[in-house]
């Protein structure tokens, strides 16, 4: 097999951006803590005593910290207005990966994302350092999919007759 007839299918971490509602407002330089925990309970059973049994709770999703330089583009501080004025703020956080052909290898959507933090960057007279604003995002949900782009995931941002979201 030649290097022509091989697929790049492997990514590296710096090669990511985000999509928040459907489009990208802005370059990314870092994005941390995507991660999603299952706890169990662990139950013996009486009289069976080399086995126990595993009850599995609610998955926890935690929180994400995206950072980025400053810009003049105020998206992050609209977003987070919205929050404080009690308006509707939910949407769809698409972070995809993509292979160094430029190909999306892989999409995580947060479902019903809301900012909870936005930090602006420490000043200093004497830095040269690029000045990094943050916001985490709190989310009702995770969907990681293979698809060739993460827009088809901003379909799942509707609720559900019981008050969650789902796909339509």
């Amino acid at each position: 097999m030649n290097s022509a007839d091989r697929k790049l299918n492997y990514v590296t971490a710096n090669r990511f951006y985000v999509e928040i509602g459907g489009s990208i407002s802005a370059w990314f330089t870092e994005c941390q803590g995507l991660s999603v925990t299952v706890d169990t309970e662990k139950i013996s059973e009486g009289g069976v005593n080399d086995q126990q049994r595993i009850l599995l709770k609610p998955a926890k999703f935690s929180d994400v910290t995206l950072k980025r330089g400053v810009t003049d583009d105020f998206t992050f501080w609209d977003w987070i207005g919205t929050v404080l004025s009690g308006g509707k703020a939910r949407r769809n956080v698409n972070i995809l990966v993509f292979n160094p052909s430029g190909e999306t290898m892989q999409s995580w959507t947060l479902i019903g994302a809301i900012p909870v933090s936005w930090k602006a960057p420490s000043l200093s007279a004497d830095s040269n350092a690029v000045a990094i604003e943050e916001l985490t995002l709190t989310y009702e949900g995770l969907n990681v999919s293979k698809s060739n782009s993460g827009r088809d995931a901003t379909k799942l941002l509707v609720r559900d007759g019981s008050g969650y979201f789902s796909s339509k």
